[in-house]
Order: C-alpha cells, then sequence, then structure tokens
C-alpha cells in the first residue's frame, strides 16, 4: 500500500494522520456517550449541521481526508461500468436529502447512496421514531421515507463534483400512493435523478411505509423493474439498476429474486434492509416496531449474500449491508460474495475509524 504522507498545515504543524486515526478512536467513543444521551433523530441532524460547517474551516477537508481517506488503486472497483474508489460505501438513510454527500468522501466512502427519496415531499412518520438499542450495538427506525422530494435532492447534487463520490439514487413511493399505482412513483423519481445520480436502487423493502413489502411478490416487483428498465433505455446514458431487498426473504422468495434480476436484466442486488425481527434482543427499546438495523442483522445479511451468489451461480453483482460494525463483519460479507459493501449503523457506533480500517484489512489481505 501506498505509504501515508506526512502532511504539514499552518495551524497544526507537521504530524503523521496515522497516529491521529488512533487518538481520535477512544476519542470518538468518548463523544458518542455524550451523544447517545440525547434523542439520536436530534443528534443525527445536529452532528449534520456540525459536519456542514466544519468543512467550511480552512484545511479541514484535507485534514479528515488525510486522517480517515485510505488512497491505494488495488482498493478500486469496477461494477456495472462504475469505478469505484473503495468497496466501502455509505448506505441510504443517513443522507436522505444529498446534503452531505461531499462531505463524507472526506471520511473515507467510496460512494454514498442518498435517499429514500420520493417523488414528493414527505414528512415521514411521527415522532418519535428513531431509536438506539446499545446493549444490542442496534437502531430501530420507522422514519417513513421522510425526506424533501426528487427535485430537491436532483438540484443539490448539480453542486458535486465529479465521482466525488459515487453516488446511488435510493428511490421509493410515496406514502399515499396506493400499490397499485407504485411503479408511476419510480418512474417519476428515475426522471428526476436520472442526470443526478451514478445508479439507482429501488427500495420495496423498507418495513415502515405500510404496504410496501408486498411490493417484492413475484408479479409487483416485475412490473416495477421493467417499466424502469424501459424508461431507463430511453436515455443516452442508461443508469444501473439495482434492487434492495429484506433480509426476511424465505429462500423461495430469494429465488424468485434470481429469477426477477435475470428476467428483467436490472444490474444488481443489495442485501440487506432492515429486518422485522427480533430474535434475541435484551434492550428496553426491543418492542418498538420499526426496522432493526446493526449487530442483530449481521449473519442474516451474511446469509442472504452468500445464498444469491451461489444459486444464481454469481451471475449478477450483490452489495452487502446489514450488521456490518467490525472490520471482519466486513470480510465476511466480502467472502459471502459481496462484491460492495455498505455502513449505517456500524458507523454510529464506531465512527469513520471503521471505514479507514475495513480498507487497510482488505489491502491487507490483497498483499497475502
Amino acid at each position: 500500500m501506498a505509504s501515508v504522507q506526512k502532511t504539514s498545515f499552518f495551524i497544526l504543524g507537521t504530524y503523521h494522520p496515522e497516529k491521529i486515526g488512533y487518538y481520535l478512536c477512544p476519542m470518538y467513543k468518548l463523544l458518542r456517550f455524550f451523544l447517545f444521551l440525547v434523542d439520536p433523530e436530534k443528534i443525527h441532524y445536529f452532528t449534520f449541521e456540525c459536519i456542514r460547517v466544519a468543512h467550511k474551516i480552512p484545511g479541514m477537508r484535507k485534514l479528515l481526508s488525510s486522517i480517515y481517506r485510505v488512497e491505494d488503486a488495488r482498493l478500486k472497483r469496477t461494477l456495472f461500468g462504475i469505478e469505484f474508489p473503495n468497496p466501502v460505501g455509505l448506505a441510504a438513510g443517513f443522507d436522505k436529502n444529498a446534503v452531505l454527500f461531499d462531505e463524507f468522501y472526506s471520511f473515507g466512502f467510496g460512494a454514498v447512496e442518498i435517499g429514500t427519496v420520493t417523488p414528493m415531499p414527505q414528512p415521514g412518520n411521527d415522532k418519535l421514531r428513531l431509536f438506539r438499542l446499545p446493549k444490542d450495538q442496534a437502531l430501530i427506525n420507522r422514519m417513513g421515507f421522510n425526506n424533501f422530494g426528487a427535485d430537491s435532492a436532483a438540484a443539490r447534487l448539480k453542486f458535486r463534483k465529479p465521482g466525488r463520490p459515487i453516488i446511488g439514487g435510493n428511490i421509493g413511493k410515496n406514502k399515499m400512493t396506493p400499490n397499485e399505482d407504485a411503479g408511476s412513483d419510480y418512474l417519476k423519481c428515475l426522471r428526476s435523478l436520472h442526470d443526478s445520480v451514478d445508479y439507482f436502487t429501488v427500495n420495496v423493502s423498507s418495513p415502515n411505509t405500510p404496504g410496501l413489502r408486498a411490493l417484492q411478490d413475484k408479479e409487483p416487483l416485475m412490473k416495477i423493474l421493467s417499466d424502469l428498465k424501459a424508461e431507463n433505455a430511453k436515455y443516452q446514458n442508461p443508469k444501473p439498476i439495482l434492487l434492495k431487498i429484506a433480509p426476511d426473504l424465505t429462500d423461495e422468495q430469494l429465488d424468485d429474486i434470481i429469477e426477477i434480476v435475470r428476467t428483467t436484466h436490472i444490474e444488481g442486488v443489495i442485501a440487506s434492509n432492515t429486518t422485522i425481527s427480533r430474535e434475541g434482543l435484551v434492550d428496553k427499546n426491543k418492542s418498538e416496531t420499526g426496522g432493526l438495523s446493526g449487530a442483530p442483522v449481521t449473519q442474516r445479511s451474511t446469509e442472504v449474500i452468500k445464498y444469491l451468489k451461489t444459486k444464481s451461480g454469481n451471475a449478477f453483482p450483490v452489495i452487502g449491508v446489514g450488521g456490518i460494525m467490525t472490520v471482519q463483519d466486513a470480510l465476511d460479507k466480502l467472502d459471502a460474495g459481496a462484491d460492495l459493501i455498505q455502513l449505517y449503523t456500524g458507523f454510529i457506533y464506531a465512527g469513520p475509524a471503521l471505514v479507514k480500517d475495513i480498507n487497510k484489512a482488505i489491502l491487507k489481505r490483497i498483499k497475502q
């Protein structure tokens, strides 16, 4: 791996980014202790604002990149015609409205998936709707696709710097749109975002919009994906279309997913979304409704990745997400067949050092 060079700033003097990263780990744990004392949704927006303001300080973007980014050509991955600078992405749900996609590049991510966005703005479900489960290293959310709408996200993405980072557009339907008309919502999102994102993710697997998961059934899903592919083909530069699935699908349903991917010729699958299972939880918030993410999903999401890859004969790319809380969790996803991975809950619990540590571990494997 190319060695990390010493970097000099007029305020900090000469320092070793590797050492600073080492000391930031316990600092983040201390910071997390205080952040976890406050309502998680309020803290989410507070930290977003802190990150936004911090990146306006001269030199801060370069400083953070020197600490957390791992630049090495051997980390690059090319999937469905897109070159990703490294395999670690930020999962949808974190930057719903495409506010800090460029700032997250400083924390080492190779891609940021914005959304889920819907055609029309919507407030989402009633608060409180986001819960921490520290004893289970998990989160439960029932946000309900709260977002400013696809056109709003597209307007902000016009200011992105080319390829920094790769942007995925996670799209869904509005809550008030009946399932029989859901396809039109996905088409509207595709049209709004087509010139602004590098790939699309079709979200039919969130448990927090009533009836949405019924769209994972074979017939409606085939219709939605086929219509999206047809609309996408009208553009001079068609964008890859991926499908995000739930970890709660049975093997028979996963077989249907494999057949749907083959029939519709979409480019890949993201496995997996949050789960409605509550098996083995001990935290006081375990009975809250919504989608569960974090450590309790780790094993099942890895099993889904392996099943899809094995049963399909490695016929299409799979992006692995769900319960990546440690470096080993990430390596297990890759060993199961994931072509790329995404973080969400692990990023909250472990901080940006996790992104760097995963990329360094992948490089170590390559060397060996």
